[in-house]
């Protein structure tokens, strides 16, 4: 059986879908399966990471296979890799339903992360849109949520009011997050056992649970 494609999509900038990206596919990993990561954002951010990734632990040591592809060939390389991985994590780019909708079309789950404000529940109704045009299934993941406050609750619910599924695990704003990436790293691997690593790998599990390969 083919492994499972999870793509990373959300036209609005800034809402942390290459963290999000790396992280799950760490998660993945780690949980002793075999994960390729799919970088289709011109600006590279998934690269350079990866790039750190190999300095860090040396090319054999990574743990993850990395490609990268535009366009349409984003669905050609997306299903090769899944011949050979259990699961392929595809980083898209912003801003672009044209460069997006193949890893999109491509995808056994859309994971969409979006932020607790009301900005960015708006930039997601076009999202979900594009997908629910291909006919993929999805999954709303709250990122960079503040612990006991009002607006991330509200939000919260605001989401489930949108019709789709969103993830019961939310991924809290956690500085160790965005600095784990600077070395080519993810917080499980630089603070194991924290409350961010607890969540990325629950996180992980869900969707395991929902497409498990």
């Amino acid at each position: 059986m083919a492994g499972r494609i999870i793509t990373i999509a959300q036209q609005k900038g800034g809402s942390g879908k290459t963290t999000l990206a790396a992280h799950l596919a760490v998660a993945l990993a780690l949980d002793s399966v075999r994960v390729a990561l799919l970088d289709c954002d011109p600006q590279g951010s998934l690269g350079e990471w990866f790039e750190a990734r190999e300095a860090t632990l040396g090319e054999d040591g990574t743990g993850l296979d990395f490609r990268t592809a535009s366009g349409w060939g984003a669905r050609r390389e997306a299903r090769s890799l899944a011949r050979d991985y259990d699961y392929v994590v595809i980083d898209t780019p912003p801003k672009s339903d044209i460069e997006s909708r193949p890893a999109i079309e491509a995808a056994s789950l859309v994971a969409v992360p979006v932020q607790p404000t009301p900005v960015d529940l708006w930039a997601t109704q076009a999202t979900l849109e594009m997908i629910a045009k291909e006919g993929t299934p999805s999954l709303l993941v709250i990122n960079r949520a503040l612990p006991r406050v009002a607006l991330t609750q509200e939000i919260g619910e605001a989401l489930l009011a949108l019709g789709h599924p969103a993830a019961q695990t939310r991924l809290g704003n956690r500085v160790a997050f965005a600095a784990s990436m600077g070395e080519g790293l993810t917080i499980q691997e630089t603070a194991p056992g924290s409350k961010g690593a607890l969540e990325v790998a629950a996180l992980a599990a869900e969707i395991h649970r929902i497409i498990g390969a």
